[in-house]
């Protein structure tokens, strides 16, 4: 039985990202940077995608010997290109690093914001199976002194995979700044005063810890549950407050009142359905809303409601202890039409709506991240989510 060597599969380009105001093109050229009679497989596939798809493109001819190839203690070669023109400046010589990209990233100074764009994008293009080939740039200067290099960005190298035409690529990712640090802020403490209110309102409601047997000095534990859940209601009544004034009065479109109005057009109408089919696995795509979706503004909308009358009940239970008072006495008007017990019992059955709409956010917030992989969590701390460069939501403009 004889057998035959595998044939080795040619490889593709499959577009390319960059970082800086180089087109994916120039990144491209860049890349394909080689001697004339290169037979390695990536110069030759880069110079055939160019001639195939950008034909208007002379590729950069570099001399054998201004190529210091890459090795397997560095995993980047470094090319010399004389007078090469870089995002339209003069013409120079130019160092081009290229290689694995951790290795080329090691080798460059970025922000934090930067690498963490390279790493979406590059990793982006991995799970497709696409390996980024990295491309860094530094200018020679007059006295054969080599600058900084600089990040430009990756090509996406493939083998056995159908090339892709140069501006039909991989989409890029882009961060997307949403919310505001002001909102951020009053998010966290809504969530600090509703978790706060809800442990000592249930304390006060039913003792389940801290009892003394019949007979014995209770101690003033109860008292400091209620000055915990007072006190707190205050700073909640206070951050509902604000909230109402930056509604009417803040510059940013996401912090507007209009913003949670829930279905203030027909389109977003329409589009509720199509999300509510999404969010129960019946669609796999769902409208592309920057802010609040149509289900989620319907649901904030409520939310807000209720939280109000979250806090018109309580100040009602609070108003019982200053009758003397003829303000906190009209305050406390509702208690003559349901009784004390109704309105305890309105202001609980509020709490636990409020936590059936906490887990089911939380789900929902995971799920949405898990999906649609935008960062919608973490963007509640860094004010930013994930979008591809290109995409259209239906409440803002396109992205990129």
């Amino acid at each position: 039985m004889t057998t035959t060597a595998q044939e080795t599969k040619p490889l593709a380009v499959g577009g390319a990202f960059t970082l800086r105001r180089l087109s994916e093109s120039q990144v491209m050229t860049l890349a394909a940077a080689a001697a004339p009679d290169s037979v390695d497989p990536v110069d030759v596939a880069l110079a055939e995608n160019l001639r195939e798809h950008r034909p208007d493109i002379t590729l950069p001819q570099v001399d054998v010997e201004d190529i210091d190839p890459a090795s397997r203690a560095r995993r980047f070669s470094l090319t010399r290109v004389r007078h090469l023109s870089l995002e339209s400046g003069p013409e120079r010589d130019v160092i081009i690093m290229r290689g694995n990209l951790a290795d080329v990233v090691a080798k460059v100074k970025l922000s934090r914001e930067q690498k963490a764009l390279i790493r979406r994008n590059a990793n982006w293009a991995e799970t497709r199976g696409w390996r980024p080939l990295a491309v860094a740039t530094a200018i020679v200067g007059a006295d054969d002194r080599v600058g900084e290099f600089r990040f430009q960005g990756f090509v996406n190298i493939g083998e056995g995979k159908t090339g892709e035409r140069i501006d039909n690529g991989p989409a890029n990712w882009a961060r997307v700044s949403v919310w505001s640090t002001s909102l951020r802020v009053q998010h966290w403490m809504n969530v600090a005063c509703i978790f706060i209110l809800s442990c000592s309102g249930y304390y006060i409601m039913d003792p389940f810890f801290g009892t003394n047997s019949p007979g014995e000095a209770t101690g003033f534990l109860m008292g400091y549950v209620r000055l915990i859940h007072f006190v707190t209601a205050f700073v909640w009544l206070m951050v509902g407050l604000t909230r109402l004034v930056v509604s009417f009065t803040s510059r940013d479109p996401m912090l507007r009142w209009n913003r949670l109005w829930p279905l203030k057009n027909k389109q977003d109408v329409h589009n509720l359905g199509r999300v509510v089919q999404h969010y129960a696995l019946i669609k796999n795509e769902a409208p592309l809303y920057l802010g609040h979706n149509p289900l989620q503004q319907l649901t904030y909308s409520t939310l807000y409601v209720a939280g109000f009358i979250q806090m018109c009940t309580g100040l009602v239970l609070f108003s019982l202890y200053h009758q003397s008072n003829p303000i906190w006495e009209f305050i406390g008007t509702p208690i003559h039409w349901f009784g004390i017990p109704g309105v305890r019992l309105f202001h609980t059955a509020i709490m636990f709506a409020i936590w059936m709409f906490v887990i089911m956010h939380v789900y929902l917030a995971v799920r949405a991240d898990s999906l649609e992989r935008h960062g919608g969590i973490s963007s509640m701390i860094n004010g930013g989510v994930w979008l591809r460069a290109g995409a259209k939501p239906v409440d803002a403009p396109e992205v990129g």
